[in-house]
């Protein structure tokens, strides 16, 4: 079994019993100086109680005083070196040479284990109570009966307030020392809905977009009243471009409520802080607090963003540096009036009158417009007036004022959708991303700072109480670990 276990003999020690019971003129000094059986560690000879001593009871020292005369006796050379003494002091020997070579990297592990346990038992925190009975005993108000205030739990609490507070807007600025790697969040999250999902939004939302050539000839018509027009009237672009316009309030409202759930979100990012577990009721009044204040800011937010978008309605800027549109426009509008004739005349008539689908009045004189006849067929002799504008080929003016419209609502269009694209972040921001970050604290100490709710507020959770207690009592262990260590470095061996 030895040479399956250890091949070479290097962590064998051989014993080698009953030395006692060799024949006459035999003795075992080749076996015991390794001359048979080659072990580095050595073998030891010993002599055995005999079964009548077992059953007699001999003492162990007369047994031992025993084999050290034999020994002397058969083997005076090799006594020193033989015998259970020898035998006793050599294993423990050999199992404090082998502490000592495995120490430097048990104590490591026992220190490392240590400084864990010990930073878990900081993050917890003293309990309560007992940071209580010692302010009192330090102010000398230990007597039965005195009522003391808790001196350390406003400070605590205050504590905990600014540190979520900070937490929570360096999570909006970037400089949290905590930075997720998985996915983006607060500030990072923030900048993402703006320029990705916002702008994408807005591209999304097309100039021409819901708008048929039908609505803008109608919107011309109904422009010009009876009088036929001349040039394309400019309450028909109004009309239409407002239209339009009124489309992008929609994205902008639903930035505003993606940016006010990403700062909800921040609130469950701050509140895996191990004050925030030691604290549940605390925990659950500070969500309540900044979700009443991210609550509070939303309708003010909407509120402008709708606004950005009713000032770009309440004033359509022709004049505007940008809108560079209309000098093309007004170049098309001075075409030669013989190239509009020849357009005319190669339009099909029929096609471009407005009143092809009705039969022609029947003429004055016929019978039918007798006053016999008017009793017959009443006195309505045109065809009934349709609600809708009748599908039909556009003529060449038509055509082109439909053009004029459609280029000039792209342009002004694009104008606005840019103002807005970069108005609304920064509404956004002002209104409701910075208000918060700026109150944040305030409000928190207005609503919690109350000395009548420290009790409730800072009673501490009985799980995390439980695993104080657990981080304490192996804490204690490892640093008892500890110092037995190095009491067996300091240990003289034999």
């Amino acid at each position: 079994m030895a040479k399956e276990a250890d091949p070479e003999g290097r962590r064998t020690l051989a014993v080698l019993t009953k030395l006692d019971l060799m024949d006459q003129g035999t003795d075992a000094v080749d076996v015991l100086l390794g001359r048979v059986i080659p072990v580095k560690l050595g073998i030891i000879g010993l002599v055995n109680r005999s079964q009548l001593d077992i059953k007699n009871n001999k003492p162990i020292d007369e047994a031992v005083k025993d084999e050290a005369s034999f020994l002397q006796k058969r083997y005076p050379s090799l006594a020193s070196r033989n015998g259970t003494p020898y035998l006793a002091k050599t294993l423990n020997r050999l199992l404090m040479h082998h502490i000592r070579e495995c120490l430097p990297e048990l104590k490591t592990r026992v220190n490392v284990l240590a400084s864990q346990f010990q930073s878990l038992l900081n993050s917890f925190g003293e309990p309560i109570e007992d940071k209580m009975e010692m302010e009192m005993e330090r102010r000398g108000l230990g007597d039965v009966g005195v009522n003391v205030e808790r001196p350390d739990c406003g400070k605590l609490l205050l504590q905990i307030i600014t540190k979520f507070a900070s937490a929570y807007c360096c999570t909006i600025e970037g400089t949290s020392k905590n930075i997720e790697t998985t996915e983006l969040c607060g500030g990072a999250r923030i900048c993402y809905i703006f320029h990705e999902t916002f702008s994408k939004a807005l591209e999304s939302v097309g100039p021409l977009e819901g708008l048929t050539t039908l609505d803008i000839l109608t919107a011309i018509r109904n422009a010009t009243g009876p009088r036929p027009a001349l040039f394309v009237p400019e309450v028909s672009f109004e009309l239409l471009v407002k239209r339009q316009i009124k489309r992008l309030e929609e994205p902008g409202l639903r930035c505003v409520e993606l940016v006010h759930e990403e700062l909800q979100r921040i609130i469950q990012y701050c509140g895996t802080q191990q004050e925030m577990l030691r604290f549940p009721k605390l925990h659950e009044r500070i969500v309540d607090v900044v979700t009443t204040l991210l609550r509070k800011r939303l309708p003010v937010t909407n509120c402008m963003v709708e606004n950005l978008v009713c000032i770009e309605l309440a004033y359509i800027n022709t004049k505007h540096p940008d809108f560079t549109e209309v000098q093309l426009i007004h170049k098309t509008l001075t075409e030669p009036l013989e190239d509009f004739k020849k357009k005319e005349q190669r339009t099909d008539i029929k096609e471009g009158s407005a009143f092809n689908a009705g039969p022609y009045p029947t003429p004055l004189g016929s019978p039918q417009n007798t006053p016999h006849g008017m009793l017959q067929r009443g006195v309505n002799l045109l065809p009934e007036v349709p609600t809708q504008t009748p599908i039909k080929k556009l003529s060449p003016k038509e055509q082109r004022d439909c053009d004029v419209i459609e280029r000039l609502i792209k342009s002004y269009f694009l104008i606005v959708r840019k103002n807005i694209q970069d108005s609304v972040p920064k509404a956004i921001m002002h209104f409701l991303v910075n208000n918060v970050r700026d109150n944040l604290q305030s409000e928190l100490v207005s609503a919690l700072y109350k000395t009548v709710e420290f009790e409730l507020l800072l009673s501490e959770s009985p799980h995390i109480a439980a695993r104080r207690k657990e981080a304490s009592e192996m804490l204690q262990a490892l640093q008892r670990a500890s110092q037995i260590i190095g009491e067996v470095r300091e240990t003289h061996l034999w």
